[in-house]
């Protein structure tokens, strides 16, 4: 795990492929989405989300884990 300059943790963006939110959409142009915040990308959604606010996604959720 990375540490800042101040020997703290620092603790890794959540991927939106580990969150409940995140699905794959039958649009070519728009294949990922994100359902907590009701918008569609090209990209996955934690890089636009990070882009228009320069932090991490604060509506994370894990998704449940198969047995």
């Amino acid at each position: 795990m990375n540490k800042t300059a101040d020997n703290k943790p620092v603790s890794p963006a959540p991927r939106c492929t580990d969150c409940a939110h995140y699905y794959i959409t039958y649009e070519a142009n728009f294949r990922y989405g994100c359902r907590a915040l009701d918008f569609k990308s090209q990209r996955l959604p934690m890089l636009d989300v990070l882009e228009a606010s320069g932090q991490p996604c604060h509506f994370f959720q894990n998704k449940p884990r198969r047995p």
